[in-house]
């Protein structure tokens, strides 16, 4: 088993949107802002490669295709996804599974390419796209609060159609590896587990996107149901801190993965490590 961690290029968003109701004077102490109160993101997705022979990915970023929210956004230091594969051994065709955890235009860019004569195709065209049926179906008419964060036309869903697997509850793509739903940053977002003999990875998307999101009261002004987002939330570092899990963080430009534990009722934020199963 091989775990990539690939980050495709930063982008600047709000630091106020991020952590919400917590105060700058808490949640600064904890990631920086710059003088516009903007925070630094990482586009980060995930290889898998199983002892079974699947190659998955998880995520894949903002693409290389206009999108509106370009100017919304300050991105730079961009990578390009398909040679940051190459770079590990694997072609784009090679793929058995993409898994998107939702898609957001920051998580499923990469989904769709041009060929030379400029007709959409898929990136990863032999690889099943598993996406979750509660997110495909509210990206097809996304409320007035979330529209903003999608890029999904007819294009799009013609296209994924081909290679679609709808995850409907907990699905097993292998021994190893694992896809569960959860609810409140938007409907039907997968969590993946990666299920090691010492160890259980978890890539909780934006569920926990930054290692600071590990306090559970700290939550994205981007949620559509904070509340929700904080229950699911508190089962995950339950489970996490009990079995001593790792949890990879999606977003957060200074500490990739890490740990958490629990006194009281309080999680404590995540002790980065280094560890050999992660390259």
């Amino acid at each position: 088993m091989e775990i990539h961690i690939i980050d495709t290029g930063y982008f600047y968003t709000d630091g106020g949107a991020m952590f919400w109701t917590i105060p700058k004077t808490s949640w600064n102490r904890r990631y920086p802002a710059n003088d516009k109160n903007q925070c630094i993101l990482t586009l980060r997705s995930l290889l898998i490669k199983t002892d079974c022979g699947r190659i998955i990915l998880v995520d894949n970023g903002i693409g290389n295709l206009p999108f509106k929210q370009k100017d919304q956004y300050p991105f730079f230091d961009l990578r390009d996804l398909n040679q940051e594969l190459m770079k590990r051994g694997v072609l784009p065709e090679e793929l058995t599974n993409l898994v998107l955890t939702h898609l957001h235009f920051d998580h499923c860019g990469y989904t769709l390419i041009k060929d030379r004569h400029g007709a959409f195709q898929l990136n990863f065209s032999n690889a099943n796209h598993w996406i979750s049926e509660a997110q495909w179906n509210i990206s097809q008419n996304p409320s007035p609060l979330e529209k903003s964060s999608y890029n999904i036309d007819e294009t799009f869903k013609e296209t994924v159609s081909r290679k679609l697997q709808l995850v409907k509850q907990e699905t097993i793509l292998c021994d190893t590896v694992s896809l569960q739903t959860q609810n409140g940053h938007t409907q039907g977002q997968i969590v993946v587990y990666i299920h090691l003999p010492e160890n259980t990875f978890i890539y909780a998307g934006d569920v926990i996107p930054l290692a600071s999101h590990t306090s559970p009261s700290w939550i994205f002004a981007y949620d559509i149901e904070p509340l929700l987002s904080y229950q699911e939330k508190i089962k995950i570092l339950e489970t996490a801190a009990q079995q001593n899990q790792t949890i990879l963080f999606c977003h957060d430009a200074y500490i990739q993965y890490g740990t958490v534990k629990k006194i009281n009722s309080f999680f404590l934020k995540a002790y980065p490590y280094q560890d050999k199963n992660i390259l």
